[in-house]
C-alpha cells in the first residue's frame, strides 16, 4: 500500500505540471491546499504568507488535517459550517478564530472554495484562504500579552493561558489522520481561559471579504493554467457529467474503502445511469472509470444476454425490491464472462431509497471453491451492508434525482 508521503506527493504532480509550486509559492496571499480524495484529508500545500502568519514550517502542517490550527475557543458552529460545505462540496467564507504555532489565538476570514475535474467533475482539491480580520474593540492581543479596554495584561498574567493553550497544540497536533467529514471537528475539553478574552464573534468587512475572495479566483486560475500543461483540465466550477449526479468525495472516499466489484446506481433517472464504480469492477469488466460513469447499469450485456434476466433486473429496481440473477456479460474487449449479480436498494438515514447497488461477483462455472474463500451470496451481502453503512452516515437528502 502507498504510503501517506507518497499519495501527497502525488496529488499535485499528476495533476498540474512541476512548477506549479513555484508559481503558487509567488502569490502574495496565506493559503492552503487540501486533498480530501487523501484519507484524513491533509494539507497538500501551504503558501509562504500562510506559514509566517501561524509560525509553523512547512513540514510541520503538510500531511496534517487543517483541525490543528483550532483551539479551545474556535467556534464549533463555524467549524460545522465548514464541515457541511466540504461534504456538500461548495464554496464557503466564514469568520474563524484559529491558533498559531505558539498559542496565540487571532480572528480571520476563511473562504474556502473546490477545485473540480472537468474530466468527471469530481473534487479534486479544496483551496482555503485565510485574511487576517483586523479587530477594533476589546481582547487584542499586542507584544507583551492581551490589551483589554486598552490596558495591557503583563506577561504572568497571560502565562497560565499561554501554557494551556500550548497543551491544546500539541494535542490537536498529534492525532491529524481523521477520517473526511469529522476531520474538521475539534471537541474541546476547555470551556474558559483564565486570563485571556478573546470574543465570541468577530465580523470582517467587506474589504476582507474582498481580498479572500480575489485570492481565491486568482489561485484557482494559476491551478487551471498549470494543469492544461497536464492535459488533466481543473476549474472552480463543476462540468457535471450528462445524466449522472455526482457523489460528495466523502461517499466515494468511503465506497473506495469496500474491495468488491460493484457499481451505484441512480434509480430515479429514465436509463438509470451509473454514478460510482468500483476498481474491482473496473479490473473486472476492463473499462475505465471515464467509461462506465453515465452508462446504463446494463451496458455490459450483449447480443447473448438473456433479455429476461435484463427484465427482472430493471423490474426489481423498478418495484425497489432486491434480485440476483446469474447474467452472461461482456468486458470491454468483447470477451464474455458469467456473473452473479445481486441488485438492491440503498436507503439513507431517514430510511427513503436514495441509491440502488449491484454487486458482481465473476460465477466460475462450478468450480470447487477454496477452502477460505467467502461464497458469492456472503460477498454481495458484505457489499451491501457496507455500502449502506457509507450513505447513511453522511445523512443524504432522500435521493441523488428526485
Amino acid at each position: 500500500m502507498e504510503s501517506q508521503l507518497g499519495l501527497i506527493q502525488k496529488s499535485f504532480c499528476m495533476q498540474y505540471s512541476n512548477w506549479v509550486c513555484e508559481a503558487l509559492d509567488e502569490l502574495p496571499y496565506n493559503f492552503t491546499i487540501t486533498d480530501p480524495c487523501i484519507y484524513g484529508h491533509p494539507i497538500v500545500f501551504a503558501s509562504k504568507g500562510f506559514l509566517k502568519m501561524c509560525g509553523y514550517s512547512k513540514e510541520e502542517v503538510i500531511g496534517k488535517n487543517g483541525r490543528m490550527f483550532q483551539g479551545p475557543k474556535t467556534n464549533r458552529r463555524s467549524v460545522m459550517e465548514i464541515r457541511e460545505a466540504i461534504r456538500e462540496e461548495k464554496a464557503i467564507q466564514v469568520s474563524l478564530l484559529n491558533y498559531r504555532r505558539d498559542g496565540r489565538p487571532f480572528w480571520m476570514m476563511f473562504h474556502m472554495s473546490p477545485v473540480f475535474s472537468k474530466e468527471d467533475g469530481r473534487v479534486i482539491h479544496f483551496v482555503a484562504v485565510q485574511v487576517p480580520i483586523v479587530r477594533r474593540g476589546r481582547g487584542m492581543y499586542s507584544g507583551g500579552g492581551f490589551v483589554r479596554n486598552g490596558v495591557s495584561l503583563c506577561k504572568h498574567e497571560f502565562k497560565s493561558a499561554e501554557i494551556l493553550m500550548g497543551a491544546c497544540r500539541r494535542e490537536v497536533c498529534s492525532n491529524s489522520m481523521v477520517e473526511l467529514g469529522h476531520g474538521l471537528m475539534f471537541d474541546s475539553a476547555v470551556d474558559s481561559d483564565e486570563g485571556v478574552e478573546v470574543e465570541d464573534t468577530c465580523e470582517a468587512s467587506q474589504v476582507e471579504k474582498q481580498k479572500a475572495s480575489t485570492a481565491i479566483n486568482n489561485i484557482l486560475s494559476v491551478l487551471a493554467h498549470y494543469s492544461e500543461l497536464t492535459g488533466r483540465l481543473v476549474s472552480g466550477s463543476r462540468c457535471s457529467l450528462q445524466g449522472t449526479n455526482l457523489l460528495p468525495s466523502a461517499l466515494k472516499i468511503s465506497l473506495g474503502r469496500i474491495k468488491q466489484s460493484f457499481v451505484l446506481i441512480d434509480p430515479y433517472l429514465s436509463d438509470m445511469p451509473i454514478v460510482y464504480a468500483s476498481d474491482a469492477f473496473l479490473n473486472l469488466t476492463g473499462y475505465a472509470r471515464h467509461e462506465v460513469l453515465g452508462r446504463s447499469h446494463i451496458f455490459l450485456s450483449g447480443s447473448d444476454t438473456d433479455t429476461s434476466t435484463i427484465s427482472q433486473v430493471n423490474e426489481s429496481i423498478h418495484t425497489r425490491q432486491p434480485c440476483t440473477v446469474r447474467i452472461l456479460n461482456y468486458r470491454e474487449d468483447r470477451t464474455t464472462f458469467w456473473s452473479i449479480l445481486h441488485a438492491s436498494p440503498v436507503r439513507n438515514a431517514s430510511g427513503k431509497i436514495a441509491y440502488f447497488v449491484e454487486v458482481h461477483v465473476e460465477d466460475d462455472d462450478g468450480k470447487e471453491r477454496e477452502g477460505n474463500t467467502l461464497s458469492p451470496e456472503l460477498k454481495q451481502l458484505g457489499v451491501v451492508g457496507a455500502v449502506k453503512v457509507a450513505v447513511r452516515s453522511l445523512s443524504m437528502g432522500p435521493g441523488p434525482s428526485k
